[in-house]
């Protein structure tokens, strides 16, 4: 009898702890960006992918329970120039037939703070799954005018296109390569639960 009534209290504090679950946000399409800047000769060329979804788990004060997962359509890269988003999506770089997506999902959460943490999680691009590391900005939570509850976050990072299988380049007279190696990633993200 006592173990089932301690059972009961469990359940009923649980019940009662507003932090005990997390709160599910879709992205919000409209107010969220995927970017991305790769070095091109002297200077470098931004670009975006315009067709995404995915969802976040998320509690203020509670980063064990965040989480978040992601789809990205690979053939929506575009930096503005219709021949080398075309390029692109060719064979030398995303191949867009063979691996029409790329996913994203978290691991875990760590060096919390009020105002941010790191976002560790498995980043697949080009059929090969590598571990990342994003620095996530913490930029609030609340309604919006709709009575929508929203939240927001930037999260940048920098990987290397050549572990994820990218590897094509050309050789200058100078002995420079024409595309670099590195590519800085932005993730400016808002999330809405709609009631």
């Amino acid at each position: 009898m006592r173990q089932r009534l301690i059972g009961w209290l469990v359940i009923g504090q649980l019940l009662l702890t507003p932090s005990a679950w997390a709160t599910t946000y879709q992205l919000d399409h409209d107010h969220t960006t995927v970017s991305f800047k790769v070095r091109h000769l002297f200077s470098y060329v931004r670009g975006t992918f315009n067709e995404f979804e995915g969802q976040f788990e998320y509690v203020p004060g509670e980063p064990g329970q965040w989480s978040a997962t992601a789809t990205i359509q690979t053939a929506s890269i575009d930096t503005a120039v219709a021949q080398r988003d075309q390029h692109l999506r060719s064979k030398d770089f995303f191949d867009v037939e063979r691996y029409p997506t790329i996913t994203f999902k978290t691991i875990q959460v760590t060096d919390a703070t009020p105002a941010g943490a790191k976002l560790h999680g498995l980043l697949t691009i080009h059929g090969v799954e590598q571990p990342v590391v994003l620095d996530l900005q913490v930029h609030g939570e609340g309604k919006d005018p709709w009575g929508n509850l929203r939240s927001g976050f930037t999260a940048t990072t920098r990987i290397n296109r050549k572990e994820f299988g990218i590897t094509w380049n050309q050789l200058l007279e100078t002995g420079q390569v024409l595309v670099g190696e590195e590519v800085d990633i932005t993730l400016e993200v808002e999330g809405i639960v709609k009631p």
